[in-house]
């Protein structure tokens, strides 16, 4: 009808965009990991860094750098072998903007300087920085990890060590594709896994020969296929590859010393579930050259520090995950009223949002428990013992707890969470990696069987440790005498493998809670997760009087 205004309709009873928020001032347990774990950063450091990573163009960028994935261009215009990947410029400011903060290198910068010994909480300090960019751009943070991860390796060849670490401790990101030392800051990738072996290594196929004289340091031509190359625009790899010794590793540059570009072929970018903004790739090793690290024959035991620090990362990575579904979760169910209530006053959603944020707060907790450890294991047993033991078991349960999670609040948000346009699809797509990368749940549960069988005492030292902060809690009490049974049943140890580990995983965040957490948060968890058992899906025996408080500790009002 001529005159009729046609626009759509009023827009209410929608959440604000979930943006402009300081993602360290709005989370109580991180402000207090920083504090207890005894972080390197201050906290106005870390505040300013979590008002950065929690404004709305931070988010922004995250989304324009997985809407346009990287692309592949393996031949240019005449024919010839390019091997290059491009990315959109929202990458390479996220790469720039972590750079800039260290998370590559900032563990490692006293080598650099005239201290011999990092600073204390480093580590610590870091991963508080890692939590929190990962919930705005997670994949990037892949070339991040095995850049920093990359270090201790690398040190030991110390010729190659000492012509690389300058531009790997450097701050500065530099893409251009240029022989590193043109370069004002490097990244380091990894290849290990082959198409027949996947997390078996020791299959591997590609061959390893002196390009001359054999031996640590020196020059290895590499022929064969990598299934996974993570992070192919790296500007060299960690690799393994079968030597006359046996498995060995070799550092694999994108280009040669006399500048010409070692033939790296990348066959195809894998078309990956999520982590859709950094690019993985097959690639055949046309007689690329490499050079060995340590001795032939010891590539898994060069690489494992590396592998182990990159374990750390998924660790803290999928809590921060976490952390940033239920804060949107609970931002929305504020917002939204349904039945002429908010959600969040709904003692169903209630329930379901107070029970993820125990999971949100234990894995927090145990992730930057065990970040301590790792700044402290030189000079500690007692940390070294949790590091050895409590790494497979701190990274099996809390990436394969973050994807049910991830579900549920995507399930709160309803429909909008099931869009593409929002948050919720993109960092559900993105939290089952952790738990698949470096290691999956059954190769971390064999993992802890093998320091069952090779070092009880840091079994028995470990377990001291949480009975002593458990505050003679009679539940925890209990599942620490359940464990001691579920060790000493030799016979079954195997078989019962992921029930040792998650009922050690959910003990040692109980007894920590008990130890450091509200009493609130920890009675619930206890009761729900000692007492109650395993279940299976949220929002069952977490107390009415608790909820209110667990969801205010959990993102405190934005308005």
């Amino acid at each position: 009808m001529a005159g009729t205004n046609f626009a759509t309709h009023e827009v209410s009873n929608q959440s604000p965009p979930f943006r402009d928020l300081n993602l360290f001032l709005t989370d109580a347990a991180l402000q207090e990991a920083a504090k207890r774990e005894r972080a390197a950063a201050s906290h106005e450091e870390l505040a300013a860094f979590g008002a950065a990573a929690g404004s709305a163009e931070a988010f922004e960028l995250g989304r324009l750098a997985n809407e346009n994935q990287p692309r592949l261009r393996r031949f240019d215009q005449k024919g010839f072998s390019l091997d290059l990947v491009e990315f959109h410029p929202a990458y390479h400011e996220v790469m720039r903007r972590s750079c800039r903060a260290g998370l590559h290198c900032s563990t490692w910068e006293h080598l650099q300087g005239a201290e011999a010994l990092p600073r204390d909480g480093v580590q610590v300090a870091r991963l508080l920085c890692f939590y929190m960019t990962t919930q705005t751009e997670a994949g990037h943070l892949c070339p991040v990890t095995m850049t920093h991860a990359a270090v201790p390796t690398l040190r030991m060849q110390p010729e190659i060590a000492d012509a690389l670490l300058p531009r790997m401790l450097s701050r500065r990101y530099d893409e251009r594709f240029r022989p590193h030392g043109e370069k004002a800051g490097i990244t380091i990738g990894m290849g290990m896994t082959e198409k027949q072996g996947g997390t078996d290594v020791r299959a591997n196929t590609t061959m390893a020969r002196p390009a001359a004289a054999a031996g640590p340091g020196r020059e290895y031509i590499l022929v064969g296929h990598k299934w996974f190359l993570s992070a192919p625009m790296c500007d060299g790899f960690l690799m393994l590859a079968q030597a006359e010794g046996g498995l060995s590793c070799f550092f694999v540059p994108r280009f040669l010393p006399d500048g010409g570009v070692n033939p790296l072929r990348l066959q195809r970018l894998k078309d990956k579930l999520g982590n859709r903004s950094n690019a993985s790739s097959e690639v055949e090793l046309q007689g690329a050259h490499g050079w060995l690290i340590g001795e032939e024959g010891r590539g898994i035991a060069t690489i494992i520090e590396m592998v182990t620090l990159t374990r750390l990362d998924c660790v803290v990575a999928s809590a921060g995950q976490m952390r940033l579904a239920l804060a949107q979760a609970v931002h929305h169910c504020r917002h939204r009223r349904v039945f002429q209530r908010h959600l969040v006053d709904q003692p169903l959603m209630a329930a379901v949002l107070a029970d993820m944020a125990l999971d949100v707060e234990a894995a927090t907790l145990l992730a930057f428990r065990l970040a301590r450890a790792f700044d402290e294991a030189a000079s500690d047993e007692g940390a070294a013992a949790w590091r050895r033991l409590m790494t497979p078991v701190t990274k099996y349960w809390v990436c394969k707890i973050a994807p049910a999670l991830g579900y549920e609040a995507m399930e709160c948000l309803g429909g909008n969470g099931y869009v593409e346009e929002g948050l919720a699809a993109r960092l559900y797509r993105e939290l089952p990696l952790n738990a698949i990368w470096e290691g999956s749940g059954n190769v971390m549960c064999l993992d802890v069987l093998r320091v069952l069988a090779q070092d009880a005492a840091a079994v028995d030292s470990v377990l001291a440790d949480l009975e002593g902060v458990s505050g003679g809690d009679r539940r925890v009490q209990a599942a620490l005498r359940g464990l001691h049974n579920l060790l000493a049943d030799r016979e079954n140890l195997e078989r019962q493998a992921r029930h040792l580990v998650e009922t050690l995983a959910r003990t040692a965040a109980a007894a920590l809670l008990r130890a450091h957490a509200p009493a609130a948060v920890a009675e619930a968890f206890i009761a729900t997760r000692l007492d109650g058992g395993f279940r299976h899906t949220y929002g069952a025996g977490v107390a009415p009087a608790d909820r209110r408080v667990l969801l205010d500790r959990a993102l405190p009002a934005l308005e």
